[in-house]
């Protein structure tokens, strides 16, 4: 096979257009996630768009690479390279996966991840209609519903450890109902002795609809003298 023969084979549309659709589909919504400041983003999606639709033309154009194969000896079936490739992109996703104290980051970047392979795998077998609504509406989803959840009121839950010393320990009643002035209710107490018995601490889930109140909190926590140390920590995306 020639030069010439090469690259009218590379630019065949049943070739190019399917690869160069997934870079460009695989970027428009890496590019959401790049804005947003993700692990995953740009070149991340576009890579799995791209490598998704790769695999996929592997089967389409399964005959023609086994030219040398008897026809009644290939099996021709894309959706187990479709499994294979969806198996292959949940390794992937979990690795965008983190959990730091009581948030869990990372699981819409995983979706979406999963969501450019499945449009990957779409556009390897020119199925271009349905991977075009599906990616307009993976976009719309990625950024109006990110607007419309934030507006929604939601419980906002936190981690709240108070220390104090031994001998001055404020009562629980009276810590639950400080924090409960600011808009938290506080649950499950738990109790710990510090520092060879000198530090008693309280640990409690405290949640309230309104993420203000934590800042509130914390700032009444930092005026008592009482309060030895304390942290706050919150859940979020």
């Amino acid at each position: 096979m020639n030069l010439i023969d090469l690259f009218s084979r590379l630019l065949a549309p049943d070739i190019f257009v399917p690869l160069f659709a997934a870079l460009i589909t695989g970027g428009i919504i890496g590019l959401e996630r790049s804005s947003n400041g993700r692990p995953a983003g740009f070149r991340t999606h576009a890579l799995v768009c791209v490598a998704s639709s790769l695999l996929m033309l592997v089967t389409t154009h399964q005959v023609g690479l086994m030219g040398h194969v008897p026809i009644e000896a290939i099996r021709i079936d894309p959706t187990r390279m479709a499994q294979g490739i969806m198996t292959g992109i949940g390794f992937l996703g979990a690795g965008v996966v983190v959990k730091e104290g009581l948030t869990i980051r990372g699981l819409t970047t995983a979706a979406s991840i999963w969501m450019t392979a499945a449009l990957g795998i779409m556009l390897g077998l020119a199925f271009y209609a349905p991977a075009i609504i599906a990616a307009l509406l993976t976009l719309f989803v990625l950024s109006m519903f990110r607007w419309v959840e934030q507006r929604i009121p939601a419980l906002h839950y936190g981690k709240l450890t108070v220390s104090f010393v031994h001998d001055d320990i404020m009562p629980q009643e009276v810590l639950q109902n400080l924090i409960a002035q600011q808009g938290l209710i506080a649950t499950n107490p738990s109790y710990a002795l510090q520092d060879s018995g000198e530090k008693f601490q309280y640990v409690m889930v405290i949640r309230s609809r309104q993420r203000d109140n934590y800042r509130r909190l914390a700032e009444l926590l930092a005026s008592l003298t009482q309060v030895r140390e304390f942290s706050i920590e919150t859940t979020g995306d």
